[in-house]
């Protein structure tokens, strides 16, 4: 990790250090923190920055379950962050309203397994809400936050990743981390955002990601992704926990000789085509991993939009190593996930193509 310029402890297979890509300015003071540390002092920075914002959800008076929210209302009080019936329709339709009323409206779910009875909410009126009344009211102060992906023991509904659901809606962002750094920085500039967003993190990294992050207030753009390695050979997309396996992939394909370039999407919608179009036109080959079921994953858009473009350049068929058309499994995890050897067989196979 030295050649990317800060050096950074990796406690798990699954953990990604942060990248800070050159534009990012570093701040003297440093603190080593995990990924759920570093949401819970983005949301301390957001109440304590703007006291139009309002943190609420189930049991997040409590520090939540994963405790992202931990300290929250004993430092600002239980009229900004409270407790909120197990109805995840109402949390996004009451965070809809304290929006619209030009507040900022951080709403968690639980679990992302659990955002879809709020979906009509976030389709049919947190996305719509500033379009259909001609951009004189909004609620662009929205953002939803949900934990999202496995977990190693998650099963059916602790582990599902629903982040294409929501990239077929114009009107709101979609946005996903892969660290603390990315996390707190991302999470800042989706709370200030003028638009609704779906913020999800990948609760896989919560604990085991760790590294050193400024303690200071900062923001990381949305929609500008970031090539976190350099290559030649093949360019490989992904986002969350899942470019950690890519990365393990990465380094071992460079033992046979094959130069990867390495990218995180961060934002999926609206997501960054020129950063992909151009590293593609320089490889050549493209090849697109996520957890969530491939047919009609988010990797299929991705696809579609660089043969669009780089068709002429293309040396291979774009590859798609993701999770199974399946119910989410439980004993069964390790065959449904994409695994670092999937990735690597994908890559000789794609470069030898």
């Amino acid at each position: 990790m030295r050649r990317f310029g800060r050096c950074y402890s990796l406690i798990s297979k699954r953990e990604f250090s942060n990248l800070p890509s050159s534009t990012e300015t570093a701040k003297p003071s440093h603190q080593s923190l995990n990924l759920y540390s570093a949401i819970n002092q983005a949301l301390h920075l957001a109440l304590e920055t703007d006291p139009r914002a309002y943190v609420f959800g189930e049991d997040v008076s409590f520090g939540g379950v994963f405790r992202c929210t931990t300290g929250l209302a004993d430092r600002f009080g239980k009229n900004r962050v409270f407790n909120t019936p197990l109805c995840e329709q109402g949390i996004v339709g009451f965070g809809i309203g304290l929006a619209a009323m030009g507040n900022r409206a951080i709403a968690e779910i639980q679990f992302a397994d659990y955002i879809y009875p709020a979906f009509d909410q976030i389709v049919n009126e947190a996305a719509k809400f500033r379009y259909r009344s001609g951009n004189q009211f909004n609620c662009g102060g929205l953002t939803i936050r949900a934990p999202y992906g496995a977990v190693g023991h998650g099963g059916h509904y602790h582990s599902q990743s629903p982040e294409a659901f929501f990239c077929h809606v114009p009107g709101i962002k979609v946005v996903i981390p892969r660290s603390p750094w990315q996390a707190k920085g991302l999470l800042l500039s989706c709370i200030r955002d003028p638009n609704p967003i779906v913020f999800f993190e990948p609760k896989w990294l919560y604990r085991l990601a760790v590294e050193e992050i400024p303690e200071d207030d900062y923001m990381l753009p949305l929609s500008e992704a970031e090539v976190i390695r350099q290559g030649s050979d093949i360019t490989l997309v992904g986002w969350g926990a899942q470019l950690a396996i890519m990365e393990e992939a990465c380094l071992d394909a460079e033992k046979d000789g094959i130069s990867c370039e390495l990218i995180d999407l961060k934002t999926l919608i609206p997501w960054d085509k020129e950063t992909v179009e151009v590293s593609v036109h320089k490889t050549g080959r493209l090849l697109i991993s996520h957890e969530a079921p491939v047919t009609g994953g988010f990797g299929a858009e991705i696809s579609a939009t660089i043969v669009e473009r780089c068709f002429s350049r293309l040396e291979a068929p774009v590859t798609r190593i993701c999770g199974l058309d399946t119910p989410f499994p439980l004993v069964f995890e390790p065959f449904y996930m994409p695994t670092k050897n999937k990735i690597l067989d994908a890559i000789k196979s794609t470069v030898g193509y």
